[in-house]
């Protein structure tokens, strides 16, 4: 093991961020440990002392230099999002790009070999750091994740991402992840040549000192995947994802992803030469409200921190239909110990083959899938009650039987344990009247399908004690535990996501009744900026749920005559394969001429899907003034991470205020 020297402040400069440590075989350790903050993000004071870092390693150069991590949270996760906040100024905008591009080929132009070692996240600026240095390491972590995610935030990657991560992975692979913000794990980024190798953690050190040191040739594509980014392919591969995002976003909601083609196409991704188009997108609406996004996630997160909670190890889950079988096999893929009860094991089998499928997909290991699939276990007799932190009740939406079943587990749980319902629709208050403890029921409601939407909303009584409100945090907690994002709502019909949805719902319908096609309706709210179009949604939860629903929010309103017909044909959705739509394998089966881009002959699209925006306004706001949640960013913040309300406009709420403004 080589000496390591480590620099006092006062003789590296004094930086409270960097720390350099010198070590027997002339190689420089270079670690950042942002002061002040739980994670490294490069900050103007943290760019601005790596300057000084590189002033002072050309007066000594190193035989190396490895960038690394001084916190556990992670590499760098990117720029500081704060300085973001006011770039309405041209002069702003194009100092902040300069900043990190000028410093980056300083960088990337150093005489002696660099390397960055990564450990734990490494988005963003993180990585355009790292894209900079002439090799790359990752340990290897299947939680940690690499990208470049700024067109999540409406903007683009400005300090040679563009530039370099073509050149080190290809172009097909680099504007995949610049154009969606995909991100990848260290062993995907090994895989992809983004990184040289990826190491276990017991000899990292090692394989860096060892690696910036062999002077292998630096990493980058060749043959056709080279020629890609050089014309005239390049005009032909702009040209090709040009067209698939129009397709995307056929109104240009979300600009970004055009501008970083324009970068890569015209302009060697050096956004300096295009000041015009940097002042456009740092400055747009799109980028600002999208910043509102990411700080109501972080919100919501906030929300599902443990904050000295015991946390959850053993969840034992009801019912083993769609949304408990698939709740059970999240909670298992999170690491958690799951027993699954239903009447028989034949109830349980189509589960546990559902969870197979997830498992395959998201863990692509054998050993790690077999693992996942060890800690889901059949239960039928319940046993697991007795262990369990938390028991999730799962089953049909009957007062009765859900009575029933809580008489049942009550005697049986731990007096510490929580006992949660994912119903979407009861009231606590009426449920936990035949317990003899009722201010440990909480709602711990899923969203369906439940590895794909990222909202829970945690449901509280209102006439809950301090006990109750306790049980309402450590639920959040376990929400935030499992990767989701809790949203903490009173106790009310259809409670925020679904009391908005349903007359939302049911307002397309009756367009529908009108004389416009759904595929119309549908048409002209994907173009607004929804993922689905009100039809189709109707179609997924079932026409017999969104007729159930609507009566019990609206009970004096005449459900659509559409909806009723199609009730009675049988015909309820994607569950039995037709509704409004055909369904085929779980998807709409569509033509050429399926689903038009305008409403027919005298309805304007637009018109059509800014009045049914408005309904869904209306609907978040009636649940705002009832108390339902507690705030109007928290209603935006539901709407968005619970039915994908279009992201560019900041939120229902957010939207509409505006447009009122």
């Amino acid at each position: 093991m080589a000496t390591v020297q480590t620099l006092p402040a006062a003789a590296a400069g004094g930086w409270r961020n960097w720390r350099i440590d010198r070590d027997g075989q002339g190689l420089a350790w270079l670690t950042l440990d942002r002061a002040g903050s739980a994670v490294n993000a490069l900050s103007a004071d943290v760019m601005a002392e790596l300057a000084a870092v590189l002033d002072s390693l050309d007066q000594a150069p190193p035989a190396g230099l490895i960038i690394r991590s001084g916190k556990d949270t992670g590499f760098i996760v990117g720029a500081d999002i704060d300085e973001f906040a006011d770039l309405g100024e041209g002069t702003a905008a194009q100092a902040l790009v300069a900043r990190g591009w000028k410093l980056f080929e300083r960088l990337a132009a150093v005489p002696y070999p660099t390397l960055a070692l990564i450990q734990g996240h490494c988005l963003g600026g993180g990585l355009e750091l790292a894209l900079a240095c002439r090799y790359r390491l990752a340990v290897e972590d299947a939680s940690a994740a690499l990208g470049l995610p700024e067109v999540m935030l409406g903007i683009f990657p400005g300090w040679g991402g563009i530039k370099r991560l073509p050149r080190v992975v290809g172009v097909q692979a680099a504007l995949d992840m610049m154009l969606t913000g995909r991100r990848i794990d260290p062993r995907r980024a090994a895989r992809l040549g983004l990184v040289d190798a990826c190491v276990p953690l017991r000899v990292r050190d090692a394989a860096a000192r060892q690696w910036v040191l062999s002077g292998k040739r630096v990493r980058k594509v060749s043959g056709w995947r080279a020629w890609m980014n050089a014309w005239p392919l390049k005009r032909l591969v702009r040209w090709q994802a040009a067209r698939q995002l129009d397709s995307k976003d056929p109104l240009g909601h979300y600009p970004a992803p055009r501008a970083i083609l324009a970068l890569w196409a015209e302009h060697d991704g050096n956004a300096l030469q295009a000041p015009d188009l940097v002042e456009s997108i740092l400055s747009s609406d799109t980028a600002r409200n999208l910043l509102r996004v990411y700080r109501l996630q972080e919100r919501l997160k906030s929300q599902g921190k443990p904050n000295g909670m015991r946390a959850v190890r053993h969840v034992h889950v009801v019912g083993a239909g769609v949304m408990g079988g698939d709740i059970a096999a999240w909670c298992a893929l999170q690491g958690l110990s799951v027993t699954l009860q239903d009447q028989n094991v034949e109830r349980i089998a189509p589960a546990l083959a559902r969870a197979g499928k997830l498992y395959t997909r998201r863990l692509k290991d054998r050993r790690r899938i077999q693992a996942a699939l060890d800690r889901l276990i059949p239960d039928v007799d319940g046993h697991g009650v007795a262990r369990a932190d938390l028991v999730i009740e799962a089953i049909s939406e009957n007062l009765e039987a859900k009575q029933a079943l809580y008489r049942q587990v009550e005697a049986r749980m731990r007096p510490d344990a929580l006992l949660a319902t994912n119903t979407s629709s009861l009231s606590l208050e009426t449920l936990r009247t035949v317990l003899q403890r009722p201010q440990r029921l909480i709602g711990i409601h899923f969203f369906n399908p439940v590895a794909r939407m990222p909202l829970v909303e945690v449901v509280g009584a209102r006439d809950g004690d301090a006990e109750h409100q306790a049980a309402v945090a450590r639920a959040c907690g376990f929400v935030g535990q499992i990767g989701k994002l809790p949203l903490p709502v009173n106790s009310a019909p259809g409670f925020l996501v679904n009391a908005a949805l349903a007359p939302y719902m049911l307002a397309a319908m009756r367009h529908v009744d009108a004389g416009i096609s759904p595929a119309a309706v549908d048409a002209a709210m994907t173009d607004f900026g929804m993922p689905m179009g009100p039809i189709e949604l109707a179609d997924t939860v079932g026409l017999d749920v969104a007729l159930a629903a609507g009566r019990q929010l609206a009970p004096d309103a005449e459900p659509p005559r559409c909806l009723l017909q199609r009730i009675e044909r049988g015909h309820l959705g994607r569950k039995n394969e037709r509704g409004f739509y055909v369904w085929r394998d779980g998807k709409v089966v569509k033509d050429a001429g399926h689903m038009p881009r305008v409403a027919g002959a005298g309805n304007d699209p637009a018109l059509l899907a800014a009045g049914l925006a408005r309904v869904l306004a209306d609907q978040v706001r009636l649940q705002l003034e009832v108390g339902v949640v507690e705030d109007a960013d928290l209603a935006d913040a539901g709407m968005i991470f619970g039915t994908g309300y279009a992201p560019f406009t900041g939120g229902p709420l957010h939207h509409h205020n505006r447009l009122s403004s």
